[in-house]
């Protein structure tokens, strides 16, 4: 099937371009659409989203479409009693009040400015509301603090707005940055690699094709659904990964072809039954991976997943469209611009070497292996989740350094808010068994460990909405058992229920989500995966061994993530505040970490069938197929560890812990699975790694999935 691919795009190779070309210029118009990132998110199932859009119904002050932040004055000699420091506070102030954006502005020296002074009273909070949502308030922002001049004072801006507008403006820097740095990197690899500029551009082409459809279909896609804004930077990590690893495949083989002394059309269907086979398993089983994420809907999660599956799918068709219909029309000028080294002729010997001795003593080599990474994912066993909060963004960013001296020096910012509603769907909650039930419920607040204060409530049409004050952190578990015991409450007389909301509640619910449906994602994508593998081997052994060595790569890196993102190591030198691990990492983690995995695994086992079918040696087929795709299996790795390291440098947390866990885990598994217990394990298997029921194998040949055969010789 892929043969006669292969003949139908060198026939029509200038068709395939042309096509190719009006995809790229559809692609870049695309990037001017008015796309709806983090526009509405759809129906949440969590019960504290459910309490939060309750409240934001009924109450006015929550109704308000408008957000604020918050002007932080300080002061080393001046205290907020001193004339001087009122003077010029409203003189700050004063000019905010004419614009028409802002709605209101509370100082200390107003009669509702309660605990918007600091302890040392050295430090006073102003908070300008303002009419429009944090997102278009973020446009106008600079205009309304440009208008701020504080005198002897100092000011810092923070509060919702800007901190809000700081994570959007860090992750497009975090994106573009990641982009400039990773693009040259992955061409100078390349340029190792294939020592010929032609060869090189290629995959470097495909790539940037890719992203640019990628993004221009996320964009257009936003506009249908709701789309997070993590989500560009899953295109544009997937997609430059992937891309330039298959091209690498395919580029590796045309050329591999043409030494044997086949003319372009022969190398190039020889290619595409191959490498081009390898890749369409491997974007299936990226796929897989990513098809996880779907399993969350009603989360950001949902929309990470579709962005990937779209640019995993245009990494594949332009590899088997574009691609190859450049190598058909470049021919042997794939070499040309030769680079002025020569190529060391003992590379693909070493691997041969390798994999020899690694056969001879396969037990020896398999248990330190299995150690190894059984201790690296061992961390991974104290890790704790909780939302990342304004610690996700680097400590040098204003904003954020700002939110932690309110929290540090100001009591009132210092605790920690559970707010809650006390809902009867059918009645008022100002009168009768209702209005008892909220005062009891009141009281019982109260009398909780860990509150130490509950705000009087506020009324709606058919809730009462009450704040439960406590000085531990959110995340703590002090604060969670505050939650759990409100929620353990039950029912309320007058037929009213309690509902949760605010981050600590947000935690719980969101942990639980995940924990629910992780068992259905998980159990989905082993079985398809599994069933994929089982149709491109033809083997029952193959594709276990592949996912069970997979999940072992996967908990080595998420041991790394809570070592250094939770235990803090290496936060000097990585710019980071150690912390929690949100909830959504493991899966985002897991979906990336699983498929691209697989990508390695795919390009290996093919080489080693390949040769298998040529010779009928299992040793000699492991020797003979790592040897083949040793090299380019590290030359690929090399590649996607410089594009994920180059998300690394990101300032946002997520992203960072993203970049970094995905390249430890493709460095684990292209050197101590891929090079050293693959080979071990298929020598203790022997003959049994292909074995399959005869029904599978005529399935297999029925539907032209099956490897071609090759020449036995060397």
């Amino acid at each position: 099937m892929f043969e006669r691919w292969g003949r139908i795009v060198y026939r029509f190779r200038w068709a395939f371009i042309g096509v190719s070309v009006i995809a790229l210029l559809l692609s870049i118009r695309g990037l001017g659409i008015h796309g709806n990132i983090d526009g509405p998110q759809p129906a949440s199932p969590l019960e504290s989203d459910r309490a939060a859009t309750l409240a934001s119904a009924e109450l006015k002050q929550a109704s308000q479409a408008g957000s604020s932040f918050l002007l932080l004055f300080s002061s080393k000699s001046l205290t907020i009693t001193d004339a001087g420091y009122r003077s010029a506070l409203m003189h700050a102030v004063g000019p905010l009040t004419g614009s028409p954006h802002v709605v209101s502005v509370v100082t200390p020296y107003d009669a509702n400015g309660q605990g918007l002074v600091s302890k040392d009273q050295h430090e006073a909070v102003a908070v300008v509301n303002v009419k429009d949502g944090s997102t278009r308030a973020a446009g106008y922002l600079r205009q309304l603090t440009d208008l701020v001049h504080p005198g002897p004072l100092a000011v810092v801006v923070t509060g919702n707005v800007p901190i809000n507008h700081a994570f959007n403006t860090t992750l497009e820097a975090d994106l573009q940055r990641a982009e400039l740095v990773s693009l040259p990197l992955a061409l100078l690899l390349l340029l190792f690699i294939f020592r010929s500029a032609i060869a090189a551009l290629l995959p470097i082409g495909v790539g940037v094709l890719t992203i640019l459809g990628g993004v221009s279909g996320t964009l257009a896609l936003s506009n249908l659904t709701f789309v997070s804004q993590y989500a560009f930077n899953i295109v544009t990590l997937i997609g430059l990964g992937v891309s330039i690893d298959y091209s690498l495949m395919m580029v590796s083989r045309f050329r591999e072809e043409l030494k044997t002394g086949a003319s372009t059309d022969a190398a190039l269907m020889r290619t595409m039954a191959t490498a081009g086979r390898a890749i369409t398993f491997s974007g299936i089983t990226v796929a897989i991976g990513l098809s996880s994420l779907l399993f969350f809907q009603g989360t950001f999660l949902s929309s990470m997943g579709i962005a990937g599956g779209l640019v995993v799918a245009l990494s594949v068709v332009y590899g088997l469209t574009l691609l190859p219909a450049l190598l058909a029309v470049i021919g042997h000028g794939v070499d040309r611009l030769r680079l002025p080294w020569q190529r060391r002729t003992g590379g693909r010997r070493f691997w041969y070497a390798t994999a020899v001795r690694v056969m001879r003593r396969p037990v020896l080599v398999l248990v330190p292996c299995l150690a190894l990474l059984v201790a690296l994912g061992t961390p991974f066993l104290q890790i704790r989740l909780a939302s990342v909060g304004v610690d996700g963004l680097p400590p040098t960013n204003a904003a954020r350094q700002g939110y932690d001296r309110l929290v540090s020096d100001f009591a009132a910012f210092g605790n920690t808010e559970i707010p809650l509603v006390a809902y009867f769907p059918t009645a008022n909650p100002q009168a009768g068994a209702a209005a008892e039930a909220v005062a009891g419920l009141e009281d019982r607040l109260a009398g909780l460990p860990g509150v130490v204060r509950v705000t009087p409530p506020q009324f709606g049409a058919h809730l009462a909405q009450l704040t439960a004050l406590s000085n531990l952190d959110a995340s703590s578990d002090g604060v969670r058992n505050i939650v759990k015991a409100i929620r353990a409450i039950g029912p309320l007389t007058g037929g009213g229920q309690i509902l949760v909301y605010g981050q600590t509640a947000n935690d719980l619910d969101v942990i639980g989500f995940i924990i629910a449906h992780m068992a259905y994602a998980l159990a989905f994508v082993l079985a398809v995966t599994f069933a994929v593998l089982l149709l491109m081997t033809g083997s029952v052994l193959l594709p276990l061994k592949a996912v069970v060595t997979n999940l072992l790569s996967i908990s080595a890196s998420f041991g790394a993530m809570v070592w250094i993102f939770q235990q803090g190591h290496l936060h000097r030198l990585l710019n980071f505040t150690p912390q929690s691990i949100d909830p959504t990492l493991p899966v985002i983690m897991f979906a990336l970490v699983f498929g691209l995995s697989m990508d390695y695994e795919v390009l290996l086992i093919s080489r080693i069938q390949e040769r298998w079918q040529a010779t009928n040696d299992n040793p000699r087929a492991v020797a003979e197929g790592l040897e083949r795709s040793g090299r380019l299996i590290t030359g690929a790795a090399a590649i996607m560890i410089s594009v994920f390291l180059a998300f690394g440098l990101a300032d946002v947390v997520i992203i960072k812990s993203i970049g970094i866990g995905i390249a430890i885990a493709i460095a684990v598994d292209a050197t101590v699975v891929r090079a050293l217990m693959v080979p071990a394990i298929m020598r203790l298997l022997g003959r049994a790694n292909w074995w399959a029921p005869g029904l599978l194998r005529r399935m297999q040949h029925r539907a032209s999935l099956a490897e071609a055969t090759v020449s036995p010789a060397a």
